[in-house]
């Protein structure tokens, strides 16, 4: 039996055997008496719903709102599988969901939505939104995921957040803000190109100007080639980054580059393209399963470069577990009303710091090694530390108090990073 074989049985195996799916409810209240389910449902129930009836933000004292969050999908951007439709996304979503309660204690519930039209998709999020404290969408095709989550971002009053934008836009800042500093480059004088045009790619971009990367140093491809202020076929999302410079293939961007980012296929970065990079090349080849150009490929014909992928059989796996759970954990403790440029920008500053710190022995045993340390095969921390969820989701609600988003500021910052701690436990 191939190692694929084995593998594909074992999944359907996991996913199947005993209870089918990954992900169930619990009571938390007690329930084995009369007493208790008159406390639970009728008649009791209805005292905290007057409350809540009266006063509205009472709801995050009597129900499980503030700790829960919706894994919201219509399937037509799954990644590595693409289109496949709300039924076929639900593993998906269901694994997201573990995630979440795995990392960070947050309850999920996946919703699959069989719905295409951005007007339809966001009525129907919209009308399950008093359910939840926060909206995660995920694994919605560009570009009617800008507009759905800005949609939503404006009408409802709690955190939503798209993951293929701002989660792999979080964790590559992380790694450029370390990659710089180990190459010993200022990141206003990175000259950077995005290979890809999607969702991941112009968020990415996005953020990485939000860091201090200026625009004229940045050039974006898609499949024709440059995004240029000189081509006739480009949408509002691709003109915002349209370079003037006079060059039309990936090639030409990559000649003297710093930062080479791929969200796109496999093999588009060729060895000789890597050659003609600056000194202490960053390459983020994150197309999976397979990347943009080989880690084998790429380690011999640059030997300086530094290196990630989003793939766990390498070094410097770009993964979106370092950000969302702990995004949202900060979000949901100090009840923000929504996901900022600030929180965002605290979450990736936090995950570069975080990996220049010594190592625990608790992850190195999670891993199998000896010994770990801030460098090129170390840009940005493995996804099993447990210290990232005090780090990042504290860093996270003082980004969103400090932004004026959070109406229940923290009163013991001590205090609310221990509980993080023991959560972490």
């Amino acid at each position: 039996m191939t190692t694929d074989n084995k593998l594909a049985e074992e999944a359907l195996r996991y996913h199947s055997e005993e209870r089918p799916g990954k992900i169930g409810i619990v009571p938390t209240k007690p329930h084995r008496t009369q007493y208790d389910l008159s406390l639970a449902y009728s008649p009791g129930v209805a005292v905290p719903s007057r409350i809540i009836a009266q006063t509205p933000e009472k709801i995050y004292d009597y129900t499980g709102k503030g700790n829960l969050v919706a894994v919201v999908s219509n399937g037509t951007a799954v990644l590595g599988l693409g289109n496949i439709g709300p039924l076929a996304a639900k593993p998906v979503m269901e694994g997201k969901c573990m995630l979440f309660k795995t990392f960070a204690g947050i309850d999920a519930f996946d919703i699959e939505v069989a719905e295409t039209d951005p007007d339809a998709f966001v009525r129907a999020v919209r009308a399950i939104a008093p359910t939840f404290g926060g909206i995660n969408l995920e694994d919605i095709k560009a570009p009617e995921c800008f507009e759905i989550e800005a949609r939503l971002r404006d009408e409802l009053d709690i955190p939503v957040m798209h993951d293929d934008q701002h989660g792999t836009a979080i964790i590559t800042s992380a790694a450029l803000l370390n990659g710089a500093k180990i190459a010993g480059k200022e990141i206003a004088r990175l000259r950077v190109v995005v290979n890809g045009a999607g969702a991941a790619a112009i968020a990415c971009a996005r953020l990485f100007l939000s860091l201090g990367v200026r625009r004229e140093n940045m050039v974006l491809c898609d499949s024709r080639g440059v995004v240029s202020a000189h081509r006739e076929d480009l949408n509002p999302l691709k003109r915002e980054f349209a370079t003037p410079r006079r060059i039309s293939t990936l090639a030409e961007a990559l000649h003297d580059a710093d930062v080479f980012l791929g969200v796109s296929k496999a093999d588009t970065l060729t060895p000789e393209m890597l050659r003609t990079m600056a000194s202490n090349p960053i390459v983020m080849a994150l197309a999976n399963p397979d990347p943009e150009i080989a880690y084998d490929t790429a380690v011999v014909s640059r030997p300086d470069i530094i290196f990630a992928t989003g793939r766990s059989d390498y070094p410097n796996q770009v993964n979106n577990v370092l950000g969302f759970p702990y995004i949202f954990r900060g979000a949901l403790d100090v009840r923000a009303s929504k996901i900022n440029e600030e929180m965002k920008l605290a979450a990736a500053h936090a995950i570069a710091a975080l990996a220049r710190e010594p190592i625990p022995a608790s992850v190195l045993r999670a891993y199998n090694l000896e010994k770990l340390e801030f460098g090129r095969s170390y840009l940005i921390p493995k996804p099993l530390d447990p210290r990232l969820l005090c780090t990042v989701a504290t860093a996270v609600a003082r980004a969103a108090v400090e932004s004026g988003v959070a109406r229940r500021p923290v009163a013991d910052w001590d205090a609310y990073a221990e509980r993080l701690r023991t959560l972490a436990e």
